[in-house]
């Protein structure tokens, strides 16, 4: 019976977690839309929608419609969001503006009331703040350009106002200027692709030749227009006006002031564009500002490696050197240079003794490889292309899928170490449910304080407590049965043996001049090297707005570092075991994971060098608490790397000595 016990646990896991994934399947918080190709006809009506306001000062994302911004005739629909976009925060609503395919038209929406004193301080607030609107149209972000000291800069979004530089007064955005490029589109006996009414793939099949309008851009001038209220209020939405410039002078700009009523007004002008469908975003991907300097990076991972590889044919010959001198010694030589030369053969009576806090240890390196793993599969699907940007939150939401069914491996790793640590299985379900929650315990514990943060702000980032208890429900329902899956596996593995046998007393440790974690944490700064320019990129795509697509060289960068880590481990191992110091354990994780201290003390210069923009202690708390769930991450991953190879090298180097 207490075999079948975990069997039958396997099988109501697995029942539950088709169920999960049946149900979730068919609500919005698992929808994942695609990029799909939708062709359109002479006069078909296209609404734009509308995404939260952001700021690269404040990142703290807020509705559209907490403006007072014209809303749509039928009532404001939010669209089908995955998990990814609600936990960034991303709140995509229809709007009012609508376009009609190669249709050029100047449009009235609508006029205000007369504003009241709360929401000229909010429109100020967020004029002086440069929130910016984030408006799509058939999946395409809205860009504008910019001449910045004679150079063109492309920007995703439009500001909410304009401050001039004296500060004096704010000046709404009530009137764009819209471009739509369009490409013409033939076929003969395709299936056409549509993203329907709901968001859902909806699929038809033509007999004859097939011709219609692809949407290839989508650009947008912003201007700020004032009006005559008393004129505008008499005309009905979507009736037509006629076109004007922008203006110059701030004297026809829209002021923000009490008791002023804004009319909101755009114009859409459609051009016919060579850019075919597939390749409608690279403008978005080469953005100036977000190029990576590919020859740098090169460079530096080159050279890294290099002196990597030298450090580690070097080590190998060394330890070769070491083991062909004493096996080719009698065993009265061996005893007699056991008494005289010191170094890493006369610990092998303690190489192998257990290590302090043993199931922290066992907890960590499971749950490091079930963040590495997540990684490494989520940058390999990235570069293959099946992550694109057009899909939004499609990243985050697959990394969260691949750690949910990756507990699997980090309870099977935790328990089977639990078992050659201990040389017994007692104890595996306690270290499999503390491999389940260590990390996930410690994110849960990060987003909650800041979520309180974000609800206080009254942000679209805040998670919903509807979200959290989708997020308790996955934990607790699919990563926690599955990590004690894997647990239970871990206990019918094959127990790993220790080649040598452990002293009862253990051997004194000489004294050193320095100490021995001021080397180890000195070893992460070779890790860091090779990651630390693709992490500028990284952080500038998560806080500055731009567009991440080199996962190419990112798995590239990931492959190197696990290279690094190993070797930096694997050699600190052998120094301290040549100074007779047998506590290698925790010293080979941290050896590689220190890479985790640079990595938070980087962020903290980026916010401080890079991110002068970002105002407000809620800000600078935000992007702090996520650069430490980050580099927890990163030390868990990289820590593992380093402990796992010094424990292969470690069993493999005293499996090659002669013992009694």
């Amino acid at each position: 019976m207490a075999t079948r016990q975990p069997l039958i646990c396997c099988w109501v896991c697995l029942f539950v977690i088709v169920n999960v994934f049946v149900q979730l399947s068919i609500s919005n918080a698992f929808y994942l839309p695609g990029s799909y190709m939708h062709t359109y006809s002479n006069g078909d009506p296209i609404y734009a929608k509308v995404n939260s306001l952001t700021s690269i000062e404040t990142e703290l994302p807020f509705s559209y419609y907490s403006l007072p911004y014209c809303k749509p005739i039928g009532g404001i629909k939010k669209s089908a969001e995955n998990l990814g976009e609600l936990l960034r925060g991303d709140h995509i609503d229809n709007s009012p503006y609508l376009f009609r395919m190669n249709v050029n038209q100047s449009i009235y929406l609508c006029t205000t009331t007369p504003l009241n004193e709360h929401e000229v301080k909010l429109l100020r607030q967020r004029t002086r703040d440069l929130y910016q609107v984030n408006m799509i149209l058939d999946n395409l972000p809205v860009m504008r350009f910019a001449n910045q000291n004679g150079v063109k800069i492309q920007w995703t979004g439009f500001p909410v106002g304009y401050t001039p530089p004296d500060g004096g007064a704010d000046y709404i955005i009530n009137h764009l200027k819209f471009k739509v490029l369009v490409h013409e589109y033939e076929g003969n006996n395709v299936r056409v692709i549509g993203t329907g009414e709901e968001g859902m793939g909806v699929i038809s099949e033509a007999d004859n030749k097939v011709s219609g309008y692809e949407i290839v851009g989508f650009q947008v001038v912003p201007c700020s227009v004032k009006r005559n209220p008393e004129a505008m209020i008499k005309l009905h939405m979507y009736e037509n006006i006629s076109s004007i410039d922008c203006p110059s002078e701030l004297g026809k700009y829209q002021p923000i002031k009490e008791q002023e009523r804004i009319s909101f007004t755009y114009e859409v002008e459609f051009v016919k564009s060579d850019i075919r469908w597939p390749s409608r975003w690279d403008a978005y991907l080469k953005m100036e500002g977000s190029r990576v300097h590919w020859f740098s990076i090169l460079n530096s991972l080159m050279v890294i490696f290099f002196l990597a590889g030298i450090v580690f044919v070097i080590f190998l010959r060394t330890v070769r050197r070491d083991l062909t001198r004493y096996e080719e010694m009698d065993k009265e030589t061996q005893a007699q240079m056991n008494e005289e030369l010191s170094g890493w053969k006369l610990v092998v009576g303690d190489v192998f003794r257990e290590p302090d806090h043993p199931k922290l240890l066992c907890v960590m390196v499971g749950d490091g490889v079930q963040i590495l793993g997540m990684a490494g599969v989520t940058i390999v699907f990235a570069a293959l292309g099946f992550m694109s940007p057009a899909s939004r939150g499609m990243l985050l939401t697959g990394m969260i899928i691949l750690y949910l069914f990756l507990g699997i491996a980090a309870g099977y790793v935790s328990v089977r170490l639990w078992r050659t640590i201990k040389g017994t299985s007692d104890g595996w379900r306690l270290i499999s449910w503390l491999s389940a929650c260590f990390f996930p315990g410690i994110a849960f514990i990060i987003l909650t304080a800041l979520n309180f943060l974000l609800w206080g702000s009254k942000s679209t980032g805040a998670i919903p407590i509807s979200l959290y208890f989708e997020l308790l429900f996955l934990w607790f329902c699919i990563s926690v049965p599955l990590t004690l899956i894997g647990g239970f596996m871990g206990t019918k593995a094959s127990q790993i043996e220790y080649p040598v046998r452990t002293n009862q007393i253990p051997r004194e440790i000489p004294a050193r001049r320095y100490p021995s974690w001021l080397l180890v944490l000195g070893a992460g700064t070779l890790p860091f090297g090779t990651l630390f320019i693709e992490l500028f990129f990284i952080l500038s795509s998560i806080w500055l707005g731009r567009f991440y697509y080199v996962f190419g060289f990112l798995l590239v960068v990931l492959l190197l570092l696990i290279i690094v880590c190993a070797e930096v481990s694997v050699v600190l191992t052998y120094m301290h075991l040549c100074v007779e110091d047998w506590r290698w354990w925790w010293k080979s994780f941290f050896a590689s994971g220190s890479v985790a201290l640079y990595v938070f003390l980087y962020s903290i210069n980026y916010l401080v060098f890079d991110l002068q923009s970002l105002s407000g202690p809620v800000s600078a708390i935000l992007y702090l608490g996520y650069s430490l769930l980050m580099a927890i991450a990163i030390m868990l991953s990289t820590g593992t790397i380093g402990f796992l190879m010094s424990f292969y090298f470690v069993h493999y180097l005293f499996s090659s000595v002669k013992i009694d």
